[in-house]
Protein backbone atom coordinates (compact mmCIF):
# COMPACT_ATOMS: atom_id res chain seq x y z
CA UNK A 1 0.00 0.00 0.00
CA UNK A 2 2.84 2.40 -0.75
CA UNK A 3 5.02 1.83 2.33
CA UNK A 4 8.52 0.37 2.45
CA UNK A 5 8.93 -1.80 5.56
CA UNK A 6 12.14 -2.55 7.43
CA UNK A 7 13.07 -4.65 10.46
CA UNK A 8 16.25 -3.88 12.40
CA UNK A 9 16.69 -6.24 15.34
CA UNK A 10 19.32 -7.52 17.73
CA UNK A 11 16.98 -10.06 19.38
CA UNK A 12 18.21 -13.49 18.25
CA UNK A 13 15.07 -15.36 19.30
CA UNK A 14 12.81 -13.79 16.68
CA UNK A 15 15.12 -14.58 13.77
CA UNK A 16 17.02 -17.79 14.47
CA UNK A 17 15.87 -21.42 14.56
CA UNK A 18 13.01 -20.96 12.12
CA UNK A 19 11.12 -18.20 13.94
CA UNK A 20 11.46 -16.04 10.79
CA UNK A 21 9.96 -12.89 12.28
CA UNK A 22 11.44 -11.08 9.28
CA UNK A 23 8.70 -12.47 7.02
CA UNK A 24 6.67 -9.75 5.35
CA UNK A 25 9.31 -7.03 5.64
CA UNK A 26 10.87 -5.59 2.50
CA UNK A 27 14.25 -5.74 4.23
CA UNK A 28 15.80 -6.73 7.52
CA UNK A 29 19.08 -6.53 9.41
CA UNK A 30 20.13 -8.74 12.31
CA UNK A 31 22.63 -7.10 14.68
CA UNK A 32 24.58 -10.09 15.93
CA UNK A 33 25.95 -11.01 19.35
CA UNK A 34 23.13 -10.90 21.89
CA UNK A 35 22.77 -13.56 24.56
CA UNK A 36 22.97 -17.12 23.13
CA UNK A 37 23.46 -16.04 19.50
CA UNK A 38 25.97 -18.52 18.04
CA UNK A 39 28.06 -15.69 16.63
CA UNK A 40 31.71 -15.93 17.74
CA UNK A 41 33.86 -18.91 18.67
CA UNK A 42 36.80 -17.05 20.24
CA UNK A 43 38.14 -16.46 22.78
CA UNK A 44 37.68 -20.04 23.88
CA UNK A 45 38.22 -19.29 27.57
CA UNK A 46 35.91 -16.69 29.11
CA UNK A 47 36.00 -15.68 32.77
CA UNK A 48 32.62 -15.75 34.49
CA UNK A 49 31.76 -12.68 36.61
CA UNK A 50 30.19 -14.74 39.41
CA UNK A 51 29.74 -18.27 40.76
CA UNK A 52 28.26 -20.47 38.03
CA UNK A 53 25.42 -21.74 40.25
CA UNK A 54 24.02 -18.19 40.39
CA UNK A 55 23.62 -18.04 36.60
CA UNK A 56 20.49 -19.07 34.76
CA UNK A 57 22.71 -20.55 32.04
CA UNK A 58 26.48 -20.78 32.17
CA UNK A 59 26.64 -21.65 28.46
CA UNK A 60 24.55 -18.64 27.43
CA UNK A 61 26.58 -16.31 29.64
CA UNK A 62 29.84 -17.57 28.13
CA UNK A 63 28.48 -17.19 24.60
CA UNK A 64 27.34 -13.63 25.28
CA UNK A 65 30.66 -12.61 26.83
CA UNK A 66 32.53 -14.26 23.96
CA UNK A 67 30.36 -12.46 21.39
CA UNK A 68 31.14 -9.09 22.97
CA UNK A 69 34.69 -9.68 24.17
CA UNK A 70 36.30 -6.98 22.02
CA UNK A 71 34.16 -4.01 23.09
CA UNK A 72 36.13 -0.87 23.90
CA UNK A 73 33.88 2.15 23.38
CA UNK A 74 30.18 2.70 24.09
CA UNK A 75 29.47 2.53 20.36
CA UNK A 76 30.63 -1.11 20.48
CA UNK A 77 27.70 -2.11 22.73
CA UNK A 78 24.79 -3.70 20.91
CA UNK A 79 22.11 -1.05 21.70
CA UNK A 80 24.37 1.54 20.08
CA UNK A 81 24.91 -0.68 17.02
CA UNK A 82 21.18 -1.25 16.65
CA UNK A 83 20.31 2.42 16.98
CA UNK A 84 23.05 3.46 14.54
CA UNK A 85 21.85 0.93 11.97
CA UNK A 86 18.34 2.39 12.25
CA UNK A 87 19.74 5.91 11.92
CA UNK A 88 21.62 4.97 8.76
CA UNK A 89 18.50 3.40 7.30
CA UNK A 90 16.51 6.56 8.00
CA UNK A 91 19.14 8.69 6.28
CA UNK A 92 18.68 6.59 3.13
CA UNK A 93 14.89 6.28 3.27
CA UNK A 94 13.52 9.36 5.04
CA UNK A 95 11.98 10.65 1.82
CA UNK A 96 9.74 7.60 1.45
CA UNK A 97 6.62 6.41 3.25
CA UNK A 98 8.01 3.82 5.62
CA UNK A 99 7.30 1.44 8.49
CA UNK A 100 10.46 0.89 10.55
CA UNK A 101 10.46 -1.72 13.32
CA UNK A 102 13.49 -1.46 15.64
CA UNK A 103 13.77 -4.32 18.14
CA UNK A 104 16.20 -3.86 21.06
CA UNK A 105 16.80 -7.03 23.11
CA UNK A 106 18.17 -4.94 25.99
CA UNK A 107 17.49 -4.31 28.81
CA UNK A 108 17.11 -8.09 28.81
CA UNK A 109 19.84 -9.94 30.63
CA UNK A 110 22.78 -10.59 30.49
CA UNK A 111 23.22 -7.13 32.01
CA UNK A 112 26.70 -5.90 31.11
CA UNK A 113 26.53 -2.19 30.24
CA UNK A 114 29.61 0.06 30.29
CA UNK A 115 31.00 0.41 33.80
CA UNK A 116 30.14 4.10 34.11
CA UNK A 117 26.45 3.30 33.70
CA UNK A 118 26.60 0.80 36.57
CA UNK A 119 28.43 3.35 38.74
CA UNK A 120 25.44 5.68 38.38
CA UNK A 121 23.46 3.29 40.58
CA UNK A 122 25.88 1.26 42.74
CA UNK A 123 29.33 2.87 42.80
CA UNK A 124 32.10 1.11 44.64
CA UNK A 125 30.53 -2.35 44.59
CA UNK A 126 33.21 -5.06 44.85
CA UNK A 127 31.24 -8.32 45.00
CA UNK A 128 30.20 -10.82 42.36
CA UNK A 129 28.29 -9.49 39.38
CA UNK A 130 25.33 -11.77 38.69
CA UNK A 131 24.62 -10.56 35.17
CA UNK A 132 22.30 -13.42 34.19
CA UNK A 133 20.61 -14.57 37.40
CA UNK A 134 18.78 -17.82 38.01
CA UNK A 135 15.02 -17.50 37.60
CA UNK A 136 13.57 -18.55 40.93
CA UNK A 137 13.39 -17.68 44.64
CA UNK A 138 15.71 -14.77 45.41
CA UNK A 139 17.45 -16.60 48.29
CA UNK A 140 20.53 -17.46 46.21
CA UNK A 141 21.56 -13.78 46.28
CA UNK A 142 22.83 -11.83 49.28
CA UNK A 143 21.17 -8.47 49.94
CA UNK A 144 24.22 -6.71 48.50
CA UNK A 145 24.17 -8.88 45.38
CA UNK A 146 20.46 -8.24 44.85
CA UNK A 147 21.01 -4.50 45.20
CA UNK A 148 23.72 -4.74 42.57
CA UNK A 149 21.53 -6.85 40.27
CA UNK A 150 18.98 -4.03 40.42
CA UNK A 151 21.74 -1.56 39.61
CA UNK A 152 22.81 -3.64 36.61
CA UNK A 153 19.23 -3.69 35.34
CA UNK A 154 18.84 0.07 35.81
CA UNK A 155 22.17 0.68 34.09
CA UNK A 156 21.22 -1.47 31.10
CA UNK A 157 17.89 0.36 30.82
CA UNK A 158 19.71 3.69 30.96
CA UNK A 159 22.03 2.59 28.15
CA UNK A 160 19.04 1.69 25.98
CA UNK A 161 17.34 4.97 26.87
CA UNK A 162 20.44 6.87 25.74
CA UNK A 163 20.50 5.21 22.32
CA UNK A 164 16.78 5.41 21.70
CA UNK A 165 17.26 9.10 22.42
CA UNK A 166 19.99 9.24 19.77
CA UNK A 167 17.62 7.57 17.30
CA UNK A 168 14.86 10.08 18.05
CA UNK A 169 17.35 12.92 17.60
CA UNK A 170 17.97 11.60 14.09
CA UNK A 171 14.21 11.49 13.44
CA UNK A 172 14.05 15.15 14.49
CA UNK A 173 17.16 16.09 12.49
CA UNK A 174 15.60 14.62 9.34
CA UNK A 175 12.40 16.61 9.87
CA UNK A 176 10.28 13.48 10.22
CA UNK A 177 8.20 14.34 13.29
CA UNK A 178 5.71 16.29 11.16
CA UNK A 179 4.26 13.12 9.67
CA UNK A 180 5.82 10.23 11.61
CA UNK A 181 4.23 8.37 14.53
CA UNK A 182 6.63 6.80 17.05
CA UNK A 183 5.46 3.91 19.25
CA UNK A 184 7.58 2.68 22.16
CA UNK A 185 6.72 -0.42 24.16
CA UNK A 186 8.18 -3.57 25.71
CA UNK A 187 7.21 -7.23 25.95
CA UNK A 188 7.38 -7.91 29.70
CA UNK A 189 8.85 -6.79 32.99
CA UNK A 190 11.06 -8.59 35.50
CA UNK A 191 10.96 -9.42 39.19
CA UNK A 192 14.04 -8.17 41.04
CA UNK A 193 13.23 -9.59 44.45
CA UNK A 194 9.59 -8.49 44.50
CA UNK A 195 7.26 -11.26 45.73
CA UNK A 196 10.40 -13.17 46.73
CA UNK A 197 11.52 -14.01 43.19
CA UNK A 198 14.02 -13.07 40.50
CA UNK A 199 12.92 -13.44 36.87
CA UNK A 200 9.61 -13.75 35.06
CA UNK A 201 9.23 -17.52 35.42
CA UNK A 202 10.97 -20.41 37.20
CA UNK A 203 13.96 -22.07 35.55
CA UNK A 204 15.64 -24.46 37.98
CA UNK A 205 17.85 -27.23 36.61
CA UNK A 206 15.78 -29.51 34.40
CA UNK A 207 12.46 -27.90 35.37
CA UNK A 208 10.54 -24.91 34.05
CA UNK A 209 7.53 -23.41 35.81
CA UNK A 210 5.38 -20.31 35.50
CA UNK A 211 5.08 -17.48 38.00
CA UNK A 212 1.94 -15.43 38.59
CA UNK A 213 1.91 -12.46 36.24
CA UNK A 214 2.17 -9.70 38.81
CA UNK A 215 2.18 -6.02 37.81
CA UNK A 216 5.99 -5.95 37.68
CA UNK A 217 5.86 -8.53 34.87
CA UNK A 218 2.76 -7.71 32.84
CA UNK A 219 2.17 -3.96 33.25
CA UNK A 220 4.46 -2.62 30.54
CA UNK A 221 5.12 0.87 29.12
CA UNK A 222 3.37 2.16 26.01
CA UNK A 223 4.34 5.60 24.73
CA UNK A 224 2.86 7.02 21.53
CA UNK A 225 4.46 10.13 20.03
CA UNK A 226 1.96 11.36 17.39
CA UNK A 227 2.87 13.01 14.13
CA UNK A 228 2.72 16.79 14.55
CA UNK A 229 0.18 17.13 11.75
CA UNK A 230 -2.36 15.08 13.72
CA UNK A 231 -2.70 17.96 16.17
CA UNK A 232 -3.00 15.75 19.25
CA UNK A 233 -2.18 17.25 22.64
CA UNK A 234 1.21 16.03 23.83
CA UNK A 235 2.34 15.00 27.29
CA UNK A 236 -0.88 13.30 28.35
CA UNK A 237 -1.19 10.14 30.40
CA UNK A 238 -4.22 8.02 29.56
CA UNK A 239 -5.29 5.54 32.21
CA UNK A 240 -7.61 3.44 30.02
CA UNK A 241 -6.74 -0.25 29.66
CA UNK A 242 -4.94 -1.10 26.41
CA UNK A 243 -3.12 -4.22 25.26
CA UNK A 244 -0.31 -5.06 22.85
CA UNK A 245 -2.62 -6.19 19.98
CA UNK A 246 -3.99 -2.63 19.95
CA UNK A 247 -0.68 -1.39 18.53
CA UNK A 248 -1.10 -3.21 15.21
CA UNK A 249 -4.69 -2.00 14.92
CA UNK A 250 -3.56 1.58 15.62
CA UNK A 251 -0.79 1.48 13.02
CA UNK A 252 -3.16 0.12 10.38
CA UNK A 253 -5.69 2.83 11.27
CA UNK A 254 -3.14 5.66 11.07
CA UNK A 255 -1.88 4.34 7.72
CA UNK A 256 -5.40 4.56 6.34
CA UNK A 257 -5.41 0.87 5.44
CA UNK A 258 -8.17 -1.67 5.83
CA UNK A 259 -7.70 -3.73 8.99
CA UNK A 260 -7.22 -7.45 8.34
CA UNK A 261 -9.67 -9.72 10.14
CA UNK A 262 -6.81 -11.44 12.00
CA UNK A 263 -5.89 -8.17 13.76
CA UNK A 264 -7.89 -8.53 16.98
CA UNK A 265 -6.87 -5.36 18.81
CA UNK A 266 -8.65 -2.01 18.90
CA UNK A 267 -7.22 1.17 17.42
CA UNK A 268 -6.13 3.72 20.02
CA UNK A 269 -6.98 6.67 17.77
CA UNK A 270 -10.49 7.22 19.13
CA UNK A 271 -9.13 6.96 22.67
CA UNK A 272 -6.36 9.50 22.11
CA UNK A 273 -8.75 11.86 20.32
CA UNK A 274 -11.09 11.56 23.33
CA UNK A 275 -13.98 10.29 21.24
CA UNK A 276 -14.25 7.36 23.67
CA UNK A 277 -13.17 6.99 27.30
CA UNK A 278 -12.22 3.31 27.16
CA UNK A 279 -11.76 0.38 24.79
CA UNK A 280 -12.32 -2.51 27.20
CA UNK A 281 -13.25 -3.21 30.79
CA UNK A 282 -10.57 -5.85 31.40
CA UNK A 283 -7.06 -6.62 30.17
CA UNK A 284 -5.80 -10.20 30.07
CA UNK A 285 -2.18 -11.30 30.42
CA UNK A 286 -1.39 -14.99 30.12
CA UNK A 287 0.95 -17.61 28.73
CA UNK A 288 -0.65 -19.67 25.97
CA UNK A 289 -3.88 -21.35 27.02
CA UNK A 290 -4.23 -23.68 24.05
CA UNK A 291 -2.42 -26.64 25.65
CA UNK A 292 -4.32 -26.69 28.88
CA UNK A 293 -3.36 -26.08 32.50
CA UNK A 294 0.30 -26.85 33.10
CA UNK A 295 3.36 -25.74 35.05
CA UNK A 296 1.38 -23.43 37.32
CA UNK A 297 -0.22 -21.51 34.44
CA UNK A 298 -2.46 -18.71 35.69
CA UNK A 299 -3.89 -15.89 33.59
CA UNK A 300 -4.07 -12.41 35.10
CA UNK A 301 -7.25 -10.40 34.58
CA UNK A 302 -7.19 -6.75 35.54
CA UNK A 303 -9.86 -4.06 35.54
CA UNK A 304 -7.38 -1.35 36.37
CA UNK A 305 -8.52 -1.19 40.00
CA UNK A 306 -8.45 -4.94 40.60
CA UNK A 307 -6.12 -7.75 39.53
CA UNK A 308 -7.26 -11.39 39.57
CA UNK A 309 -4.68 -14.16 39.19
CA UNK A 310 -6.75 -17.17 38.21
CA UNK A 311 -5.96 -20.80 39.07
CA UNK A 312 -8.00 -23.51 37.37
CA UNK A 313 -9.61 -26.23 39.47
CA UNK A 314 -8.45 -28.64 36.78
CA UNK A 315 -5.01 -28.34 38.33
CA UNK A 316 -1.64 -29.06 36.72
CA UNK A 317 -0.95 -32.28 34.87
CA UNK A 318 0.57 -35.11 36.86
CA UNK A 319 4.27 -35.77 36.45
CA UNK A 320 3.48 -38.92 34.47
CA UNK A 321 1.77 -36.66 31.92
CA UNK A 322 4.41 -33.95 32.11
CA UNK A 323 5.30 -32.02 28.99
CA UNK A 324 8.73 -30.83 28.01
CA UNK A 325 9.59 -27.44 26.57
CA UNK A 326 12.63 -26.23 24.64
CA UNK A 327 11.24 -22.78 24.01
CA UNK A 328 13.34 -20.90 26.57
CA UNK A 329 16.88 -21.58 25.39
CA UNK A 330 16.79 -24.84 23.43
CA UNK A 331 17.39 -27.00 26.51
CA UNK A 332 14.60 -29.55 27.13
CA UNK A 333 12.98 -28.89 30.50
CA UNK A 334 10.05 -30.56 32.21
CA UNK A 335 7.11 -28.23 32.80
CA UNK A 336 6.02 -28.38 36.42
CA UNK A 337 4.34 -26.10 38.97
CA UNK A 338 6.29 -24.53 41.83
CA UNK A 339 4.81 -23.47 45.15
CA UNK A 340 1.12 -23.37 46.03
CA UNK A 341 -1.06 -22.79 42.98
CA UNK A 342 -4.07 -20.71 44.03
CA UNK A 343 -6.30 -17.90 42.88
CA UNK A 344 -5.27 -14.45 44.15
CA UNK A 345 -7.06 -11.09 44.15
CA UNK A 346 -5.46 -7.68 44.71
CA UNK A 347 -6.81 -4.15 44.94
CA UNK A 348 -4.31 -2.21 42.86
CA UNK A 349 -5.68 1.14 44.02
CA UNK A 350 -4.83 0.51 47.68
CA UNK A 351 -2.16 -2.18 47.23
CA UNK A 352 -0.21 -1.48 44.02
CA UNK A 353 2.63 -3.83 45.05
CA UNK A 354 0.17 -6.73 45.41
CA UNK A 355 1.24 -7.66 48.92
CA UNK A 356 -2.20 -8.47 50.39
CA UNK A 357 -4.45 -11.10 48.81
CA UNK A 358 -8.10 -10.09 49.44
CA UNK A 359 -9.82 -12.97 47.63
CA UNK A 360 -11.59 -14.16 50.79
CA UNK A 361 -12.87 -10.63 51.47
CA UNK A 362 -14.11 -9.80 47.97
CA UNK A 363 -15.28 -12.99 46.25
CA UNK A 364 -17.86 -10.86 44.41
CA UNK A 365 -15.10 -8.98 42.58
CA UNK A 366 -13.30 -12.22 41.71
CA UNK A 367 -16.55 -13.73 40.38
CA UNK A 368 -17.21 -10.71 38.16
CA UNK A 369 -13.68 -10.69 36.72
CA UNK A 370 -13.82 -14.46 36.17
CA UNK A 371 -17.07 -14.13 34.21
CA UNK A 372 -15.61 -11.35 32.10
CA UNK A 373 -12.57 -13.53 31.36
CA UNK A 374 -14.78 -16.37 30.09
CA UNK A 375 -16.72 -13.89 27.93
CA UNK A 376 -13.39 -12.59 26.60
CA UNK A 377 -12.32 -16.10 25.53
CA UNK A 378 -15.67 -16.66 23.82
CA UNK A 379 -15.41 -13.38 21.91
CA UNK A 380 -11.99 -14.43 20.64
CA UNK A 381 -13.50 -17.64 19.32
CA UNK A 382 -11.65 -19.92 21.74
CA UNK A 383 -12.68 -23.55 21.49
CA UNK A 384 -14.64 -25.34 24.19
CA UNK A 385 -11.50 -27.36 24.92
CA UNK A 386 -9.59 -24.17 25.76
CA UNK A 387 -12.41 -22.62 27.80
CA UNK A 388 -13.48 -25.69 29.80
CA UNK A 389 -10.56 -25.78 32.31
CA UNK A 390 -11.29 -22.18 33.31
CA UNK A 391 -14.99 -22.59 34.06
CA UNK A 392 -14.19 -23.88 37.55
CA UNK A 393 -11.45 -22.12 39.47
CA UNK A 394 -9.62 -22.67 42.75
CA UNK A 395 -10.46 -20.38 45.65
Amino acid sequence: QGYVSMLIADTPHILKDGYNFDRGFDGWVWIRGQENDRYRTAPVRVELPCSPEKLRSVETTIQHLRNNYHRRFEEDWIPAKTAREAMRWLEENYGRRFFLYVDFFDPHEPWDPPRWYVDMYDPGYEGEEVIYPVYGPRDFLTDEELTHVRALYAAEATLVDKWIGELLEKVDELGLFEDTVVVFTSDHGFLLGEHGYVGKSIIVGEYHGLLPLYEEICHIPLILRPADKLGWDAGREISALVQTPDIAATIVDLAGAERPERVQGSSLVALVEERVESLRDIAVSTPSLIRGVRAGLRPTITSGEWSLILASEAGPKGLEEAEYTMIVDGVPRKLRPFGKIKTELYNLASDPRQERDVLSERPDVAKELHEKFIDFLKRLGASEEVIRPWLRVMT
